[in-house]
């Protein structure tokens, strides 16, 4: 079998053409992963005041809400008791803390 013109024709580990969409692909979804956790990572408020976040008032999206990608502008963002810095909003009953400037998720409570 040739190779598709402007390709190598060389096979990664997985069996796919190196430079494939599915590569670059596999490549994102790394580095998201990676970027979203370390988003979350340095985010301290301790546990009572992430307990004492309400769950009421829940809006439900339909993208997926994820470390490090930013809520859609109809959420509404409420203060963080005691961290000024945060907002938290309820979203398909799931409490997030958002950075607000960015509206980026950095930690997802529950």
């Amino acid at each position: 079998m040739a190779a598709a013109p402007g390709s190598s024709g060389v096979s990664s580990r997985d069996g796919l053409e190196e430079g494939s969409d599915d590569d670059t692909q596999e490549l994102g979804a790394m580095v998201g992963g990676t970027v979203g956790a370390a988003v979350g990572a340095g985010l301290e408020i301790p546990n009572a005041v992430l307990g004492g976040i309400p769950r009421d008032d829940s809006v439900v999206i339909h993208e997926r809400v994820v470390v490090g990608e930013p809520l859609p502008p109809t959420v509404v963002l409420r203060p963080v008791p005691n961290y000024t810095e945060y907002r938290y909003a309820v979203v398909n009953d799931r409490r997030v803390i958002v950075e607000p400037r960015t509206r980026r998720v950095v930690k997802i409570i529950d």
